[in-house]
């Protein structure tokens, strides 16, 4: 059951990365043919927190709990190196960030499309692809669990 409802959440990824990949194609923004691999890239990250998700849910006990979700995704997304360059930070500061799963993925895709290509990726899509994993073990133990009770 975690499975396709980590499936189903993940689906549309595919559509979103194509179109954006598209638009940055007719824009001239595209520099690296590597970008091609950006539409798989932006699924793995869309798998990694659509299987963090998951497991975030199952602990859920009312509407209010989803309070969490803006409380844990905003800084993500505030510090994801998205709108400021990492360096303006202290390092302390860009040490944690650079544990967040959203840098690794806005570091993943953005070094695909402009061309920037070398081994860190792989780990950066190693680090992605084991959060999901994690998270849909968790997530399907956890329904498991709550389904028999």
């Amino acid at each position: 059951m975690a499975l396709g409802e980590i499936g189903l959440g993940t689906a549309p990824r595919h559509i979103y990365a194509v179109a954006f990949i598209l638009v940055m194609l007719a824009l001239g923004l595209v520099h690296s043919a590597w970008a091609v691999l950006a539409v798989p890239g932006a699924v793995l990250i869309g798998f990694a927190f659509a299987a963090i998700g998951m497991t975030g849910t199952t602990y859920m006990k009312s509407w209010q709990d989803f309070d969490y979700v803006i409380l844990a995704s905003m800084p993500l997304f505030l510090f994801s190196a998205t709108f400021y360059p990492l360096g303006i930070y202290p390092r302390a500061i860009q040490v944690i960030i650079e544990c967040t799963p959203l840098y690794q993925g806005v570091v993943l895709l953005r070094s695909l499309t402009l061309g920037v290509v070398g081994p860190d990726l792989l780990w950066r899509a190693a680090y992605l692809a084991v959060l999901g994993l994690v998270g849909l073990f968790v997530a399907g133990r956890r329904l498991g669990k709550l389904l028999l009770v």
